[in-house]
């Protein structure tokens, strides 16, 4: 049975699952993701500052923050079960024959469509708002926030890039790859004290995340077998986390928003997080068995298909609720403006939950297409060296839109970053068109 657009039905999807597809994986994508949109919407706060809307981290706030990340810091396991399903695809796209470029490419595209249609978006929505005069700094922050996923785009699509590498590295070497990348996060951290900068450990951001994404390639490969293993990963993992920031340079927070005293462990990443994300791959181990077999239900499955067919549109988008809902409910006096962190401020998060839920919900229905689109067939042979250029021109373009975004500098054209338009457009242009 299809849908009424050709697209089949989510239980048509869901009872077409192969027998051996891990299911606990798409769970833990699914849930990963939900968790992250339920901290944005829990800690952005919206208020009204003398007649001006503006906006309030409640991380910066309340005195609990910096514990209360090591529980919604959940993008390790995103990129452990990131290692885990590519290694998986891969290795079927490679046994059907095809070349490891082919499934980079269609990797790409499956991230960067989505990200176009809401770079497009919000470039546009700026350069709107600047004609209408509204206020520079709501319109930057406006931008911005729903443009904080953008870091995410980037690095997954270096660790998609880097994925046949580094699942021929695990071949030969196993888990000794980590080891490197392990020691290239620390003489980043060393150099972040040594100069009070962050730049130093640029090469962080990506190879942080690739060692998480590596212990989901050796799972994949069966390099965590029995329990015994599972335990060892979740205290060990557990213990240097505590040890690193009660001992070390390190602070409390799992997430880059809390300011506190040493190091901040996820922007870029610090051996902290890595031994976080070392004690929730234990945990994800640990829980498989006790997990994986109540995904057989039919009910609960469709849920996590449903989830999973439109994840990055749901993680792209989320922030846009939170703008729309802060200039319509709370900037008219809708919703009121309690303090900050206040009883009656959380007691007001459940309807602003009911609304950010209905409008997300909107926008997922209206834009869930360019994610789940059939992939066009490819025709001819596929150039490797294509695609790492488009790849590098569309990692390097978004990373400076980022970049700008936030800092509130917009080149050339005021709301208009043209020369990275440019670049993105070039580099999607190049994926889409080689093996034509």
């Amino acid at each position: 049975m299809t849908h009424p657009h050709g697209r089949p039905r989510l239980s048509a999807l869901a009872a077409a699952t192969p027998t051996h597809r891990d299911r606990y994986v798409d769970l833990l994508r699914a849930l990963a993701i939900l968790v992250v949109v339920l901290g944005h919407w829990l800690t952005s706060a919206v208020t009204v500052t003398d007649g001006r809307l503006t906006g309030v981290n409640l991380l910066y706030v309340v005195p609990w923050a910096p514990q209360a990340t090591w529980a919604f810091q959940v993008m390790p396991v995103f990129f452990l079960v990131g290692g885990y399903a590519n290694t998986a695809s891969l290795t079927s796209s490679l046994a059907a024959g095809r070349a490891p470029a082919v499934w980079v490419r269609a990797r790409a595209l499956r991230l960067l469509r989505p990200t176009a249609v809401l770079v497009v978006t919000l470039v546009a929505a700026h350069l709107l708002a600047g004609a209408l005069g509204a206020d520079p700094e709501v319109t930057r922050m406006a931008v911005w926030l729903p443009g904080i996923g953008l870091w995410f785009v980037v690095v997954y699509l270096a660790v998609v890039a880097l994925t046949p590498a580094m699942v021929t590295a695990h071949r030969r070497w196993g888990l000794g790859v980590v080891g490197p990348m392990v020691l290239v996060v620390a003489a980043g951290d060393a150099a972040r004290l040594a100069t009070g900068l962050d730049a130093p450990a640029a090469a962080s951001y990506v190879v942080g995340w690739l060692a998480v994404h590596q212990l989901g390639i050796a799972w994949r490969t069966g390099a965590f077998p029995g329990r015994r293993h599972a335990v060892a990963l979740a205290l060990g993992g557990g213990a240097a986390a505590v040890a690193l920031v009660a001992l070390g340079p390190y602070g409390t927070a799992m997430v880059g928003a809390v300011p506190a005293p040493g190091l901040s462990n996820s922007d870029p990443p610090t051996l902290a997080l890595l031994a976080l994300a070392t004690m929730q791959a234990g945990l994800v181990l640990l829980l498989r068995p006790v997990i994986g077999p109540w995904l057989a239900r039919p009910r609960p499955w469709v849920a996590v298909v449903a989830v999973n067919s439109v994840v990055l549109t749901i993680f792209l988008w989320h922030m846009v609720p939170v703008v729309v809902a802060g200039v319509a409910l709370v900037g008219t006096g809708v919703f009121p403006d309690p303090a900050v962190g206040s009883g009656e401020w959380f007691a007001w998060r459940v309807p602003w939950f009911a609304v950010l839920t209905a409008l997300l919900a909107v926008l997922v229905l209206a834009l869930a297409r360019v994610e789940t689109a059939t992939p066009r067939r490819i025709e001819g042979p596929v150039s490797g060296r294509v695609v790492a250029a488009g790849v590098v021109a569309c990692a390097t373009a978004l990373a400076a839109i980022g970049t700008t975004a936030n800092q509130g500098v917009l080149p050339l054209v005021p709301g208009l970053p043209v020369v990275e338009l440019v670049l993105f457009t070039l580099g999607l242009a190049a994926l889409a068109r080689t093996g034509t």
